[in-house]
């Protein structure tokens, strides 16, 4: 998935014979992971089905004002823009782009454009007289000035049999177009974070070892917010079931405490910032048995020793980094965090407690503290991804 992944797109669709790309393009749109709802012009639906692109877009297609089957009841054009992250218009016929530039609302397509508060996208297309137009080019240099985006047409074959500009884009390439765009305007966009996840197993034996409850879901969560931001995301995770596919997000699978901490230190001078969510084992096996321990009436003790502090060695070698860690307290729990906000450099600690129901391991939800050198902030009980959302807020506050 890349960053239009939970995104509303609304695509409109009006009469030109390129109206058969949008199929393709409301795919394109679903597989990226964005939902997408469909409004057609009335000359539209003589190039594409509205059931094919209802279909594909798994949501009913729009195309008037009243719903067909009860003229008592409207569709609401205004709540159907509110909804829309952005809106991409594809293919923009001329007619259309004269109405919009002029302000001309005869249709539903046209009035829910008026309606939209949300970057527009305009892909162009016409035959290639048209497209050269003076009257063309007028529309498209009004449109950009009201802070439209304008995906230029491409050049080749047009339905006319002439060959030149005029050809709506190809659906990958409005795509990638639109991605860039977002991603150029992105608060993270150039920053690359380090995010630690999940827990770490220290093996006993080739069988068994010592491990602890955590998902990795805030450590997957914290990677999804921040690439959907723009950040270049390395995501260092411990074993855990989860699975993130994101273009902006490498994952670096580790098992120990020994492995994460050489993986962390290795890109650390080369990271913006680092959030260690990952619920590192404090103590390890001394000895790792070769063969599996076979099991006796008596007892088994296993001899530890600590594990590799992987905070305090990044707050050693800290210069223009932020760094970010976890406490999950049982006891004394502001006083704990602070002593691990100083000793190990951090810039903010995030204060989780295991005292609250809805907070802790394999939870959906977390309720934490966030704890800075000069003030403390208080959350209520979230969703992971919207705690998620909280902390990279404080983090982009800090970031140069």
């Amino acid at each position: 998935m890349g960053i239009l992944r939970g995104k509303h797109i609304l695509l409109g669709v009006t009469g030109g014979i390129a109206a058969y790309k949008s199929a393709f393009l409301v795919r394109l749109f679903v597989k990226a992971g964005a939902e997408v709802k469909v409004i057609m012009t009335s000359a539209s639906k003589d190039f594409v089905a509205p059931l094919t692109l209802s279909t594909l877009s798994k949501n009913k297609v729009f195309s008037s004002f009243t719903k067909e089957e009860n003229h008592a009841d409207w569709n609401n054009h205004v709540e159907l823009a509110l909804w829309a992250d952005l809106m991409v218009i594809a293919p923009a016929t001329a007619n259309t782009l004269s109405k919009m530039a002029s302000g001309a609302s005869d249709n539903f397509l046209l009035a829910t454009y008026l309606s939209a508060k949300c970057p527009v996208y305009v892909a162009p297309a016409m035959d290639l007289d048209m497209y050269r137009h003076p009257s063309t080019k007028n529309s498209l240099e009004k449109l950009e000035s009201f802070g439209n985006f304008v995906i230029n047409a491409g050049t080749g074959e047009l339905a006319s049999g002439l060959i030149g500009e005029g050809r709506m884009a190809e659906p990958e390439e409005i795509l990638a177009e639109i991605e860039q765009n977002i991603l150029s305007n992105l608060p993270l966009k150039g920053k690359v974070i380090m995010i630690t996840a999940g827990p770490t197993y220290e093996a006993i034996d080739p069988v068994r070892f010592i491990g602890n409850h955590s998902s990795g879901k805030m450590g997957y969560a914290l990677a999804e917010v921040a690439a959907n931001l723009g950040a270049q995301v390395l995501l260092i995770s411990g074993p855990t079931s989860l699975k993130l596919e994101h273009s902006l997000v490498k994952i670096s699978s580790v098992l120990s405490a020994e492995e994460m901490f050489q993986e962390a230190n290795l890109h650390f001078q080369s990271v913006d910032a680092v959030i260690a969510a990952a619920a590192v084992a404090d103590y390890r096996p001394k000895k790792v048995f070769d063969q599996k321990v076979k099991k006796t009436d008596g007892f088994f003790n296993i001899e530890c020793e600590p594990t590799k502090d992987i905070l305090l060695s990044l707050g050693l070698q800290k210069e223009n980094q932020i760094l970010v860690g976890f406490a999950l307290e049982t006891e004394n729990e502001i006083e704990n965090a602070k002593k691990k906000l100083n000793k190990k450099n951090l810039d903010f600690i995030v204060l989780n407690s295991l005292k609250d129901k809805d907070a802790g391991f394999q939870k959906e939800t977390n309720k934490v503290t966030i704890i800075k050198h000069t003030e403390i902030l208080e959350y209520d009980t979230k969703s992971k991804h919207e705690v998620a959302k909280d902390i990279i807020h404080e983090l982009i506050k800090m970031l140069p």
